[in-house]
């Protein structure tokens, strides 16, 4: 069987390169239930092998046409060979979280093979707690971040006691892309919009900037951050407890996305100082928002917007900080509450369309950057969830960094807990495991600072 693939889907294709691996991954911990014998891991693996691949998504490799011409068609492996999809591994000692963040870190970095589907699934063992880690990365010409979020989801239970293997390529329901594009994916839609249909698009976000005075792209500070990438990546992994974010919150009258994104200032701060390379004006971070107003049908389609927050990394009280973001994200959301729907998202694909662009040659060196950062917040699961029996501790989304975006910071809930996926090129930001001590050490400066 071979379909067309869209133009959005073919460009993650077309742009991918040794040093610009184009799929998002999820890392995912869990506790085994305490009756669990030593081939709990072996067992498990064993189900997954015996499980039929029912779904198209993970049959989709890319074809070829004319005997050579790729990126244009899909094609659909009618035998999945899952020894190779499906892999499991065992950690060196001491198995603590950083060698696992290790092999993440290398396994993030590599390509999936485009002869094969593009996904693969890692069951990871020997970690010196017991737990379990599971890591999965899809091509993001299939999938976006949000829709591998959700899959993921859909094969845990709320039940402790359920014990029948769920795995994503056999679960029931077709994968799509529910929830709306991740930012990349809107980044490419807006770069076909603005050079195709868009003169109505342009129209609308210029009448808008100039009647709600939005802060624009290209006006960020140059960092660190900015700056070609290579091909290796690191990641790093955390998590906090919901509760100690929501007491700030509701101290100091913010959301909890301010207080996550104050973390991140904090954080992003203090490793600059670091480095001795923090700038005179503040990050600008791309914020991803929901444009819904209260009351709107959570089925009438996307409603996300792009908002660049002043993250006021320049100011060393965390409490000035925290009120600076605050009145940031409010402003923006406040903006677009103003504009019609059409206007809001023509905007925000402007705002976004920068990302697009940075795989054009010369295009990060020869301009300032649009904003120095992407940090998103992705809804995760609100409650408990068990696979297998075993509880899922931690969730953490790894996404894409870009040339000229070199670090990504996204934040997925996980019942009681936020869980921050970090993930940054080796080479331009060295020591990322730091951001992680920095990130504590904000969440502290805040509690402090509004007790």
């Amino acid at each position: 069987m071979v379909e067309l693939i869209s133009p959005p889907d073919a460009i993650f294709l077309v742009n991918e390169s040794r040093e610009h691996p184009m799929h998002v991954g999820s890392l995912q911990l869990f506790q085994p239930p305490d009756d669990a014998g030593p081939d709990f891991a072996r067992t498990i693996h064993e189900q997954m092998l015996a499980m039929p691949v029912r779904k198209r998504l993970f049959r989709k490799r890319p074809g070829t046409l004319l005997g050579g011409i790729s990126s244009l068609t899909w094609s659909y492996d009618d035998e999945v060979d899952l020894d190779y999809h499906l892999r499991r591994s065992a950690l060196p000692s001491p198995g603590r979280v950083r060698e696992l963040l290790d092999l993440t870190s290398r396994l993030h970095s590599s390509l999936l093979d485009r002869h094969r589907p593009l996904w693969e699934q890692r069951l990871i063992e020997g970690l010196d707690d017991g737990r379990l880690a599971v890591y999965t990365k899809v091509h993001h010409a299939l999938i976006d971040g949000v829709s591998a979020q959700l899959l993921l989801q859909r094969t845990l239970s709320t039940d402790p006691n359920a014990t029948d293997v769920q795995v994503p390529w056999s679960s029931s329901g077709e994968g799509r892309r529910g929830g709306g594009p991740s930012l990349a994916g809107r980044a490419v839609g807006a770069l076909r919009g603005i050079g195709g249909i868009a003169p109505s698009t342009l129209a609308l976000a210029k009448q808008a900037l100039a009647e709600h005075r939005l802060a624009l792209p290209f006006d960020a500070p140059d960092s660190m951050f900015n700056v070609r990438i290579g091909g290796a990546r690191r990641c790093a992994a955390q998590s906090w407890p919901l509760a100690r974010i929501r007491a700030v919150k509701a101290a100091a009258d913010v959301t909890v996305n301010d207080v996550v994104l104050a973390m991140c200032s904090a954080a992003l701060r203090c490793y600059l100082l670091e480095h001795d390379a923090l700038p005179d004006r503040s990050l600008i971070a791309m914020v991803p928002v929901s444009l819904r107003h209260d009351g709107a049908d959570e089925g009438s389609g996307n409603s996300v917007g792009t908002i660049l927050c002043n993250l006021g990394t320049h100011l060393p009280d965390p409490a000035v900080r925290l009120r600076t973001i605050s009145e940031s994200m409010s402003e923006g959301k406040r903006l677009f509450a103003r504009m019609p729907k059409t206007q809001a998202l023509a905007v925000s694909a402007l705002m976004i369309a920068p990302l697009g662009l940075s795989t054009v040659p010369g295009f990060v060196s020869m301009t300032r950057p649009p904003f120095n950062i992407v940090i998103s917040n992705v809804p995760g699961p609100r409650e408990p969830m068990y696979w297998n029996g075993a509880r899922l501790d931690g969730n953490y989304p790894m996404s894409i960094v870009l040339d000229g975006q070199a670090l990504n910071i996204t934040v997925t809930s996980n019942a009681d807990n936020l869980d921050f996926g970090v993930v940054g090129c080796r080479r331009s930001v060295p020591h990322l495991q730091r951001i992680l001590r920095h990130l504590e050490a904000g969440l502290a400066e805040l509690e402090h600072a509004t007790a």
